[in-house]
């Protein structure tokens, strides 16, 4: 693609730890990279946007709690923050991460704007729009209304293409693009971080999520338990939230000495460099960003099949997919990579290199830039 101008792009995401938060935030940056200006929206900083980085900004959008209302209002104040940065900065496109609220706000903002000042809008669904809230009849129309009055939508991947255009009965284009990984640089040696964790000849294991209750995390330390390998392992947990909840599982499963725990880790990749194995119980994914950023690291994974996560792990070439719900599958299939060097080691190169051929920044962020521009050129 040839370079043309730059572009004025507003970005609305949750700044909570997740895989949107993060796809967000990283395809900010590499937007920036590439010489366009970005403004980012949401009520707090997003928990991996960087400080002081020329043409990235931050617009924080304040929840006031007025009595008035029994719960407060986050719609309306992004909707009014949004139109008025899309008037001050002349902003060409508004880039949303979930329908609601977030293109639901950006509708409302462009109708306070003169046509001449409107962004285009692109909505893109990472999973619970459609999964979770496609399904709640208290949500359907809006996100309907929604999705019906973007420029454009896109999805993480072919698999919640389908399950949206089946849920909503849309009648509208939609774009796949996957979701990528784009590493910060370790900090620290993979010795020195297990060290850190006290890993001494044993296998690293590890599990990244935020903990939802779609994570299955009840299902993944019950696996645990069960592994019996000839090589010693442990398991650390890269927990975007608390893992409190889930203490007394560890005490019930006698998992205390073999579960270590990082909370609310900003940088995960000293950790991923230093792990030899991935573990992945989801009862629903929309694409797995978190066996992506393993695979990177030439860390396989053993997954259960849901979602999108085929689009993700190809089977027996960078990781192994078992039925999800059979406990049994899913054990043997982590027993024989604990307990086989050789072939991990091969599905971790095969991984790393999947990773860095089909979900880079250089192939993914250009298919973004390439969809603002049609967009902004449309008329």
């Amino acid at each position: 693609m040839m370079r043309e101008q730059s572009l004025r792009i507003g970005i609305a995401c949750y700044p909570t730890v997740g895989g949107s938060a993060v796809l967000a935030s990283t395809l900010g940056e590499e937007l920036v990279r590439r010489g366009h200006e970005v403004h980012f929206f949401s009520y707090e900083r997003p928990f991996r946007l960087p400080l002081d980085v020329p043409r990235l900004h931050f617009h924080r959008v304040d929840v006031n709690e007025y009595g008035l209302f029994k719960y407060p209002d986050y719609t309306l104040p992004l909707s009014v923050k949004m139109a008025d940065v899309s008037r001050q900065y002349g902003l060409d496109v508004l880039h949303v991460h979930y329908a609601v609220p977030h293109a639901t706000a950006a509708f409302l903002a462009c109708s306070m704007l003169s046509p001449a000042q409107r962004p285009r809008i692109v909505t893109t669904l990472h999973g619970t729009d459609t999964t979770l809230l496609g399904r709640d009849p208290g949500y359907v129309a809006a996100i309907r209304h929604a999705l019906a009055h973007s420029d454009a939508v896109t999805t993480v991947s072919e698999y919640l293409k389908q399950e949206t255009l089946r849920l909503f009965d849309l009648d509208r284009p939609i774009e796949v693009i996957h979701n990528f990984f784009a590493p910060r640089p370790v900090r620290r040696t993979r010795d020195q971080v297990r060290r850190e964790l006290e890993i001494d000849g044993e296998l690293l294991l590890f599990h990244s999520s935020n903990l939802r209750s779609v994570k299955r995390i009840d299902l993944l330390l019950e696996a645990v338990a069960r592994i019996r390998s000839r090589t010693p392992f442990k398991l650390l947990m890269l927990a975007g939230d608390s893992f409190a909840p889930f203490q007394d599982d560890i005490g019930r499963l006698n998992l205390t000495s073999r579960v270590i725990v990082r909370e609310r880790v900003p940088q995960i990749e000293d950790y991923l460099q230093a792990a030899d194995l991935g573990l992945f119980t989801s009862e629903i994914e929309s694409f797995g960003l978190s066996m992506l950023e393993g695979m990177h690291f030439g860390c396989p994974s053993v997954v259960m099949q849901v979602g999108g996560i085929p689009e993700v792990v190809d089977d027996n070439v960078t990781g192994l997919l078992t039925p999800f719900g059979d406990l049994d599958a899913f054990v043997r299939a982590a027993e024989s990579l604990i307990d086989d060097s050789a072939r991990r080691t091969a599905l971790g190169n095969a991984a790393s290199s999947a990773s860095k051929e089909k979900f880079s920044p250089a192939m993914i962020v250009p298919q973004y830039e390439n969809l603002y521009y049609r967009l902004c050129h449309s008329g």
